[in-house]
């Protein structure tokens, strides 16, 4: 593995506080204009199910981009390939505020994933390029954190934006939001991976680099499980305006608090990892929170079905499940990026890529099947993620392996 570049010694706060903006573009996307959601459709002429679509096309948009922007990453730098994906975003946040119909606004979305979907990718292979592999697991666990606050600041700024200005001012002010980090990007984050000639940009060698990462046991194994895991979350944040405004009558204001303070769960957790990775290595808390995660869906899904959850119930369920995945999610991410260095931007789009799919496929079924399935589709997803981790495990080992062999991750 190579060494951290000597400014990462230097500013190790400053850069994560900058690697953390990056990351909160496209929670900010997708949270923002959560509350807007029944009026956006009034708009349009449509119901709100249909609107959850523009949220499944930005992660079907934000899937795709990644494995875009990932070679890009790893041959010309981290700063250039992330200019233009967030000058991108910028535009097609002003065409969101535009769009004249449904179609067009959906469409857009899908435009505006993939160019804040470089933000986030070129922000996790800098973990691996100002950081060591063995402080992964928390440097990854402070990001997330930054990522965790978003659902406690953008939906109540959507709110605000739609009650004084209209819905569309979301977008203006996404637009706005990304310009600043791109310029704050620009004179002050080091550029942490030199452009390296070697990369081909043939699509050949692509496919064949990505095949290699994909198939790597360790990766493979971790991000699959990881992503059926984080998939949970998806899943809530595309049901819950359906699960809470239309199912429960919740108001915009009300509904903008009871997500924050569900999503509390998932900084909860991303908080608590931080301090059991001093005592327990990455692997022992993902299998924990993961069995976890499984017994909580269940559980949520047994309720559901035998009509005994009211408000309270679902809200504490919601809240526990969602700690698991703060659990989850750094520590798989973490495992399954240990083996690579030079290509951390292409493993870091392939991770994303796969975790944002699933996510994009399995969220995309709430915009047909309704509040109803929201629930199933979390237990399914956390059954789903335990299994590929019990069965895949024998062939990673119980050891992290970076790019020089094992690494020990627990101190």
């Amino acid at each position: 593995m190579s060494a951290p570049p000597p400014h990462s010694a230097r500013h190790p706060k400053w850069i994560l506080v900058l690697l953390g903006a990056l990351c909160v573009v496209t929670p900010f996307a997708i949270d923002m204009y959560l509350p807007a959601f029944s009026h956006i459709a009034r708009e349009f002429h449509t119901e709100t199910h249909d609107i959850s679509l523009s949220l499944s096309s930005y992660f079907v948009g934000f899937a795709i981009g990644q494995l875009f922007y990932g070679p890009l990453l790893d041959r010309f730098g981290r700063k250039r390939p992330l200019y233009f994906g967030l000058i991108a975003y910028v535009v097609c946040s002003i065409g969101c505020a535009m769009a004249p119909s449904l179609h067009a606004f959906i469409a857009l979305r899908v435009l505006e994933a993939l160019g804040g979907c470089a933000a986030q990718v070129a922000a996790i292979a800098m973990v691996r390029d100002f950081f060591p592999v063995e402080q992964s697991a928390r440097v990854f666990s402070l990001l997330f954190l930054m990522i965790g606050a978003s659902p406690l600041l953008a939906p109540t700024i959507g709110s605000a934006l739609m009650s004084g200005l209209g819905w569309r001012w979301i977008f203006i002010v996404l637009a706005a939001m990304a310009f600043v980090i791109l310029v704050v990007t620009f004179f002050l984050l080091p550029e942490g991976h030199q452009p390296d000639t070697s990369v081909s940009l043939r699509l050949s060698p692509i496919l064949a680099n990505f095949w290699n990462i994909f198939v790597t046991p360790q990766f493979l194994v971790y991000t699959l499980a990881g992503s059926f895991s984080f998939a949970g979350l998806f899943t809530f944040v595309a049901g819950s305006p359906i699960v809470f405004m239309d199912g429960f009558h919740m108001g915009t204001k009300g509904f903008g608090i009871t997500f924050a303070v569900l999503v509390m769960g998932f900084i909860g957790g991303n908080n608590l990892n931080v301090f059991l990775l001093k005592k327990f290595n990455s692997q022992q808390i993902f299998l924990a929170a993961l069995s976890a995660q499984t017994i909580l869906g269940t559980a949520f899904l047994a309720g559901a079905l035998a009509h005994v959850l009211d408000l309270r119930g679902m809200m504490a369920l919601f809240f526990l499940y969602l700690t698991c995945i703060g659990f989850t999610y750094p520590n798989g991410a973490a495992i399954a990026l240990a083996p690579f260095s030079r290509d951390a931007g292409s493993a870091s789009a392939m991770f994303g890529s796969v975790q944002t799919g699933i996510g994009a496929i399995i969220s995309m079924s709430i915009g047909f099947l309704g509040a109803q399935a929201v629930i199933g589709i979390m237990a399914g997803t956390a059954i789903v993620a335990l299994l590929s981790l019990l069965i895949g495990r024998r062939s990673v080992g119980e050891l992290i392996v970076g790019e020089d062999g094992p690494v020990a991750v627990a101190h």
